[in-house]
């Protein structure tokens, strides 16, 4: 048993509801409840760190010092092989404001075609943090590869899904039924991770 498993609830500090419901899923099977950053009331801390990692910890940190609760904290994003990493940390930023992927995939399809890129190739980064209101954290990474299709294609998932294809797969991530994305996914990598540190699964 760790600190964190013995939490009857964690707070999922994230303002994203597809995030929100996809790491819910995840953690149901533990015993866990799960509340929305929204739901809590917590800030949303801008982020200043240069790395997925960075990020998450300093989501997870303010969560737990917010609401004296558990707090997981996801930081995940797009790289792009041809863009030179990018969106990468920015991908959510990409977006803007409102949140528009629609716009965000367009943005990425003319990057490419800007610089006449044939290499297509993509992964998928996710970095989960876990923070105790003691202070005690916990990260894990996890990614998964693939290439990027236009026109986007789909209409499950969220984000950049409707133009990443994984590896060894024809259909994008918006295509596929969500069970299936779950189990291949960079969050499902890291959240397998978490598992097995936490709960010794």
């Amino acid at each position: 048993m760790t600190l964190f498993s013995t939490a009857p609830k964690w707070a999922i500090a994230s303002h994203n509801k597809g995030k929100i419901k996809e790491i819910a899923e995840l953690i149901a099977p533990y015993g866990l409840a799960a509340e929305g950053a929204d739901s809590l009331g917590l800030p949303e801390p801008e982020e200043t760190e240069k790395t997925f990692t960075g990020n998450a910890l300093l989501k997870a940190k303010a969560g737990a010092e917010a609401c004296g609760l558990v707090s997981l904290a996801d930081d995940s994003g797009l790289e792009v092989t041809a863009l030179d990493g990018a969106p990468g940390i920015y991908s959510a930023r990409w977006a803007g404001e409102p949140r528009d992927f629609s716009a965000a995939m367009d943005k990425v399809r003319t990057e490419l075609e800007a610089r006449k890129a044939t290499d297509y190739s993509a992964r998928f980064v996710c970095a989960l943090a876990l923070a105790h209101p003691d202070g005690e954290t916990r990260v894990y990474e996890g990614e998964v590869r693939g290439h990027l299709t236009f026109p986007p294609r789909g209409d499950k998932g969220f984000g950049y899904d409707p133009i990443f294809i994984p590896v060894g797969h024809e259909l994008t991530f918006a295509e596929m039924d969500p069970a299936i994305k779950h189990a291949m996914s960079h969050r499902a990598h890291a959240f397998r991770l978490l598992v097995e540190d936490v709960f010794g699964a």
